[in-house]
Formats: structure tokens, C-alpha cells, sequence
């Protein structure tokens, strides 16, 4: 019995190293041949262009209330994965989906009052006035491009929305004694915002975009009147394959 019993063990863990081999050679010919068809890829064949993507913004905060300042240098860059989904065979014309970081710094004269009104004063005398967000970005692009299979290099043109999700968001200035005053994530602040973005060049370098439909804001006011400040961005998109 006890040589029957170890028998059939041994039975069972040989067919199972069989199995386990077999899955492994399965596995290994499969990614061999997705390589080998990608390679064999012909001019008028459909491809994929999943991309990495960076882009660097100079920023700016639109419609702001009449009696703000404009505002400093401001500046933000993020970056992501997009997912490249042809719709027509030449691959030309896809749908690009994606999910990426962003950081943005304002430089801006609005000064926020610890208040549960919700409310905000203008101050163009104090120092280092500053709004800094972190935000999950998912954009959703139409992409055209004069691009094949076999070229790297071509005009694109790529445009659509991005939805952005704000997880953090920093208030901070020195005050008249130098004293540094922040706040961080008020419920002020507009958590979730959409925007209408555009890409356009050639090559490695692009031509970027984003003009914000959102306000940053919501239920705050100045002096009694709502503000309805949006984000602009002008800069360069860089696309790596």
C-alpha cells in the first residue's frame, strides 16, 4: 500500500512539472511570436502607438476676479501612460485613453482667510503666495498622424478632454513678519475638473495645450462675489514609443 501510495505521488508531481513546462513553453512561444508578427508588421497593417508621455506647461489662472493682480511665474509638468486604440486599418486615426500625475505651481495674489464662509481677500504685498497641486490625470485624446509601422518620426495631431482628480492641494504665503501660513486640502477647492486639451508637431517635440472648462474653485467668493478663476496651460508634449 505504502509503495502504491508513493507510486502515485511521483505519477502526480511529474505530470504536474509537465504541466507547469508546458505552460512555461506556451507562454515563452506566445511572446516570441507577438515579436516576430510585430517585426514582420507590413506598410497598411494596423498598429498600436502606446506611448509614454511628458508634458511641460507654463500656467495660467484665467478669469480671475478684477480686483486680483496678475500673477508670477507659474509653471507645472506631468506625465503618463496613453493607450493607443486604431479606428480605422491604417492606423492613422486612433483614440488614445490614459493615466498619469500632474504637479502645477501658481504664483497668484489671492489670500485665503481661515474663515467657514469660505471666503478670500486680496493681498499684493505679502511674499511667496503660492498654490501647489497634485493631481491623477486621465485624458482622452482623438489622435491623427501621418505616421506607418515602420516610421518614428511624423505630424500629429492629437486632441480631446482630460478629467483630473486633485488629491492634494497646498495654500501658502509669508506673511508681513515673514512667518510662512499654509493650508492644505480646503473644501474650497474643486476636486474634480475637466479640460480641453491639444497636441500638435512632429517628431519628438510637440505643440501643447490645455484650457481648463472648471473652475478651481467651488462656493468661494471675494468680497461677495463668486470666483470662477480657470487654468490655462501653454507648452511642449513629448512622446516616447
Amino acid at each position: 500500500m505504502i509503495a502504491l501510495f508513493l507510486y502515485k505521488k511521483l505519477i502526480f508531481n511529474v505530470r504536474l512539472s509537465m504541466m507547469k513546462f508546458i505552460q512555461t513553453f506556451f507562454i515563452l512561444f506566445l511572446t516570441l511570436s507577438i515579436y516576430s508578427q510585430k517585426d514582420s508588421l507590413q506598410v497598411g497593417d494596423k498598429y498600436w502607438e502606446d506611448q509614454f508621455y511628458i508634458n511641460v506647461t507654463y500656467n495660467v489662472l484665467n478669469n480671475q476676479p478684477i480686483e486680483v493682480a496678475k500673477s508670477g511665474f507659474s509653471f507645472g509638468f506631468s506625465g503618463g501612460y496613453i493607450k493607443d486604440i486604431p479606428i480605422v486599418k491604417s492606423g492613422k486615426m486612433a483614440i488614445g485613453v490614459g493615466l498619469g500625475y500632474g504637479f502645477d505651481s501658481f504664483n497668484h495674489s489671492l489670500n485665503l482667510v481661515e474663515t467657514n464662509r469660505n471666503e478670500f481677500q486680496v493681498n499684493n504685498t505679502i511674499t511667496a503666495n503660492k498654490l501647489k497641486t497634485h493631481i491623477i490625470e486621465m485624458p482622452i485624446q482623438f489622435r491623427w498622424r501621418t505616421s506607418t509601422v515602420n516610421s518614428y518620426s511624423f505630424w500629429r495631431l492629437y486632441a480631446g478632454v482630460k478629467l483630473s482628480y486633485n488629491f492634494n492641494n497646498t495654500f501658502s504665503y509669508n506673511n508681513a513678519s515673514g512667518a510662512k501660513v499654509s493650508f492644505s486640502n480646503i473644501s474650497q477647492y474643486n476636486k474634480w475638473q475637466a479640460g480641453l486639451i491639444m497636441s500638435a508637431g512632429y517628431g519628438t517635440f510637440n505643440f501643447h495645450v490645455y484650457y481648463g472648462l472648471s473652475s478651481i474653485f467651488k462656493n468661494a467668493v471675494l468680497n461677495g462675489n463668486p470666483i470662477n478663476t480657470k487654468v490655462v496651460k501653454f507648452g511642449l508634449s513629448f512622446y516616447l514609443l
